[in-house]
């Protein structure tokens, strides 16, 4: 009987251990498919060199993750222990251990947001600007700018190339390649002409290409929004009477925007883009303008202004004229003012 009795109880024992196991494993079964396992929202970006366990200690070490052995058991059947796609990921509260292994398995990214925005000059301060946001090296990015076979497919040249850009923030995949990231501006800009934009360039005279060009010296004039339209009124009626331009950040941008006053002997600069020599608007883009200066141009006000000059208030704004009399007045209150300024040490 006693024989018995121990291997009843040794039965009990084992068929108690057998259960437990199978409980163990069916909670980690459910745990790691079903339970989430992550705190707060973690934006996670994956380079070609990134190994499993760097996605791991950075969960870790930031107390994103409740069960780091969940997530390791699912790398490990899911084949992510192996491999993990580069790419830009968010791991939220809402996911499973599970989810997160395929997704970094299969490379199911989020989109990141690329900001185009501020003073964008030349090619290199876009290339820096989408080197800093994307996987893609700026230097790679501004080799692809300057190579004519590169961007020949978007209709432009270098001299042009702006005109293809318009900045914004734009929804894309961190791990876009340059002409992936090109193509999505392309689009981008593309839409943004609609036909009533369209329209309205051809009541102002201009061509796409060429409201690109004047409302980037409106950009470099002034970054205060309302005044925009009076500024594209002034160029677009000096055009339309057959005057120069003479706008000085064309002549700025042959010094690379360096010139922290325009002399005379700035004036003189013999290139196509310096507007007090030529007549007519630059052979492309000063800058990159922005959709406020674009619309200023389409838009621009109705007035029959010619000239202008900086406010005698030193307020950031312009004041306008419609003649060179009136014009010669601001000035000479403008220089009045900036006098005073400087005796008084201001």
């Amino acid at each position: 009987m006693k024989a018995k009795s121990v291997t009843f109880w040794a039965g009990i024992a084992v068929s108690a251990v057998v259960l437990a196991v199978c409980a163990v494993n069916i909670y980690r079964i459910v745990y790691d498919r079903k339970i989430p396992n992550f705190r707060g929202k973690t934006d996670i970006y994956v380079y070609p060199e990134t190994v499993p366990g760097d996605i791991i200690d950075t969960l870790s070490a930031g107390g994103h993750i409740r069960n780091e052995a969940s997530l390791r058991r699912m790398f490990r059947k899911e084949g992510a222990a192996l491999s993990v796609k580069p790419g830009h990921y968010v791991v939220d509260s809402t996911l499973t251990s599970a989810y997160v292994s395929r997704m970094l398995r299969h490379g199911w990214q989020t989109p990141v947001k690329l900001t185009l925005s501020g003073s964008i000059r030349s090619p290199k301060a876009l290339a820096r600007k989408i080197g800093s946001q994307m996987m893609v090296d700026s230097a790679a990015v501004a080799d692809f700018i300057y190579c004519k076979d590169s961007i020949a497919r978007y209709g432009v040249d270098t001299t042009g190339f702006f005109t293809m850009v318009i900045p914004d923030t734009y929804q894309i995949w961190w791990t876009s390649s340059t002409r992936e990231i090109f193509d999505a501006l392309k689009a981008a800009r593309d839409a943004w002409w609609t036909p009533e934009r369209k329209q309205k360039a051809k009541i102002i005279g201009l061509t796409e290409y060429e409201v690109s060009v004047l409302a980037s010296i409106v950009d470099g004039e002034t970054r205060y929004v309302p005044e925009m339209p009076k500024i594209a009124c002034v160029y677009l009626n000096r055009l339309k009477s057959g005057m120069k331009l003479q706008a000085c950040p064309t002549v700025t941008y042959l010094y690379g925007y360096t010139l922290r006053r325009v002399l005379k002997v700035h004036l003189q600069t013999q290139s196509p883009y310096n507007t007090y020599i030529n007549f007519g608007l630059p052979p492309g883009p000063i800058s990159c303008p922005s959709k406020d200066c674009l619309e200023a141009v389409l838009n621009p006000d109705p007035g029959d202004y010619l000239y202008f000059c900086a406010d005698y208030r030193f307020n950031g704004t312009n004041v306008f004229a419609s003649s060179y009399s009136e014009h010669l007045q601001n000035a000479r209150r403008y220089q009045e003012a900036l006098t005073r300024r400087q005796r008084e040490g201001k």
